[in-house]
């Protein structure tokens, strides 16, 4: 693919009519093609804006979610991200059930070496819930650091 045709396949990047999303919608994550698939090198995304419902009583969540990947073949488009993340405002999951599905739905779009989703989300009935997960590509050496980084999860401060 050359490079003005990568552009043109993004859709939202530069788009002035955005919409915003009133449900879970994950078709509005977009790629792109990664220029460094042979170096290993994390990016990092903090969204402090998130909001999800709880599936109970229905009143909003609110969150800080830090994502953190190695790209292999492809790489997310940040306004597709927001857009992605936005969605979850009216919808009703766990905290711990939204960050799996944020990464699930992450690997799916770039296949990554190697991804983490942090949700520091505030609290509520004085609790503050920090779910945490990650994933390594199966069969590479980021499938071992993906075990003791889960593993390690709580000992150490990253």
């Amino acid at each position: 693919m050359r490079k003005n045709e990568e552009i043109n396949d993004l859709t939202l990047l530069g788009n002035q009519k955005t919409t915003y999303p009133n449900q879970y919608t994950p078709e509005l994550l977009e790629a792109f093609e990664n220029k460094h698939p042979d170096n290993d090198y994390f990016v990092k995304f903090n969204c402090p804006e998130f909001t999800s419902l709880c599936p109970i009583t229905g009143q909003p969540d609110f969150a800080t979610i830090y994502i953190s990947y190695i790209p292999h073949i492809k790489m997310v488009e940040s306004k597709s991200l927001k857009l992605y993340l936005f969605s979850f405002r009216n919808h009703g999951d766990f905290h711990e059930d939204c960050v799996n599905i944020i990464m699930k739905d992450l690997i799916w779009l770039m296949a990554p070496k190697y991804i983490e989703v942090l949700g520091k989300f505030t609290p509520r009935g004085g609790i503050a819930i920090e779910p945490y997960c990650n994933y390594g590509k199966k069969g590479t050496a980021w499938e071992k650091v993906a075990f003791e980084r889960l593993s390690q999860y709580g000992v150490d401060k990253f």
